[in-house]
């Protein structure tokens, strides 16, 4: 691993667990195991910690979402595939990060809004084309207001009004809200293959 990939991934591991407030560029260096000297040749300032390990990890987070739906079996699986990807990366997250991004950041939350709607999106509708092909969705939706629709839910559990304290509560959200959404898409035959898939991937 090399130096400047050392300490995104330290940041972004520090911004998920304790949220970005109270972060200072001294823990950032002491977690990558470097000097804070050798911190601040890579970043001015913690702005810019942030930004880039947003962008970070957003990518690795995309680049996981699109080898578990890659090599899935059917549109189906991929998106079990996805929802228990998803249920393992709340574990670590504390939920007022995005709140505190949102809050101190906001330049940063909104490239990483944008980010979601060019990538996440697309990999939604893609997903729902294909199922429809595979008649395991229903062909009489629209996909591009659907996939765009998923991903303002998944991000609607971070907002003051629904801000949960527990993270188990916060996993639980994240399962339902996407458990609605696949009921609300699938053909009879699809919601037997999810019923098969979500006891494969989604045990508690």
């Amino acid at each position: 691993m090399d130096l400047l990939t050392k300490i995104l991934s330290a940041s972004a591991e520090l911004f998920r667990l304790y949220g970005f407030k109270t972060i200072t560029m001294d823990d950032i260096a002491r977690r990558a195991g470097i000097s804070k000297k050798t911190l601040y040749q890579h970043f001015a300032n913690k702005q810019e910690v942030v930004n880039d390990s947003l962008i970070w990890y957003k990518a690795h987070m995309t680049e996981s979402c699109e080898s578990l739906m890659k090599n899935a079996e059917n549109a189906i699986e991929s998106m079990v595939k996805v929802l228990a990807y998803m249920d393992e990366m709340y574990k670590r997250i504390n939920p007022v990060a995005m709140l505190e991004l949102q809050r101190f950041f906001p330049e940063t939350y909104s490239k990483f809004r944008d980010m979601l709607v060019e990538t996440d999106t697309v990999m939604i509708r893609d997903n729902i084309l294909l199922g429809i092909r595979e008649g395991l969705y229903r062909d009489n939706i629209n996909a591009d207001l659907l996939a765009r629709f998923r991903l303002e839910t998944s991000l609607m559990m971070f907002q003051p009004s629904l801000l949960l304290n527990e993270r188990t509560d916060l996993m639980n959200v994240s399962l339902e809200i996407g458990e609605h959404f696949m009921y609300g898409i699938m053909t009879h035959k699809g919601e037997k293959l999810y019923e098969k898939y979500k006891e494969k991937y989604l045990k508690k």
